[in-house]
């Protein structure tokens, strides 16, 4: 798996596991205790950022991606992390890379899967790839990508972000695996569920 971590207000760094040194936050109790309550507080907004509808929204427009090219394209929202990776101040990244692993998003058949995960207590984006499509595109697309998305989760516009992230994803993704001529009309393999995993702690 290749990782491109994108956290509030920083930069991007591309990897090839196992992960190098990533940003961690302050280990005082103090800075612990107010990203205690900060990721706490999130969870209430949890439902605001993703309703029924938003979330049926996302999973057809990733339906509707995954008819253009052979990749699998997941979303993660979280409110919050949970207790354990604060209080060992863990970042965004270090999450996101476990729930790349526990939603299969390495297993699919050419290895091109990406998953797009969003803390919304920080405003932590992480697009991680899978070496298939890792090993084919840039690390200035996905810069990119995240430049565009970043004003968009400022501004609390969560969907439009993560609309964003999938139209993004997408053109990265047909520009290296298109779907056979015609398959965009026919029923093929969909590896994974295209609806977002919400995560409350």
């Amino acid at each position: 798996m290749t990782t491109h971590h994108h956290t509030k207000d920083q930069g991007t760094s591309t990897m090839q596991q196992p992960p190098q040194q990533h940003h961690r936050h302050s280990t005082g109790l103090f800075a612990r205790i107010a990203r205690l309550v900060r990721n706490r507080m999130a969870e209430d907004s949890l439902r605001r950022v993703m309703p029924a509808d938003v979330q049926k929204r996302l999973a057809d427009r990733v339906a509707a991606s995954e008819k253009r090219h052979t990749g699998q394209i997941r979303i993660c929202v979280e409110g919050g992390l949970p207790l354990s990776y604060i209080w060992r101040s863990a970042s965004a990244h270090e999450r996101a890379v476990t729930q790349f692993g526990k939603l299969r998003v390495w297993d699919t058949e050419h290895n091109n899967g990406v998953l797009i995960y969003l803390l919304v207590a920080e405003h932590a984006i992480e697009i991680l790839a899978d070496r298939g499509i890792a090993r084919s595109i840039e690390p200035k697309v996905w810069h990119e990508m995240v430049a565009r998305m970043r004003e968009q989760f400022r501004e609390g516009c969560y969907e439009d972000g993560l609309t964003e992230a999938i139209a993004a994803v997408t053109v990265a993704l047909v520009e290296q695996y298109p779907a056979a001529e015609g398959a965009e009309n026919a029923t093929h393999s969909n590896e994974l569920p295209d609806g977002p995993v919400v995560i409350r702690s």
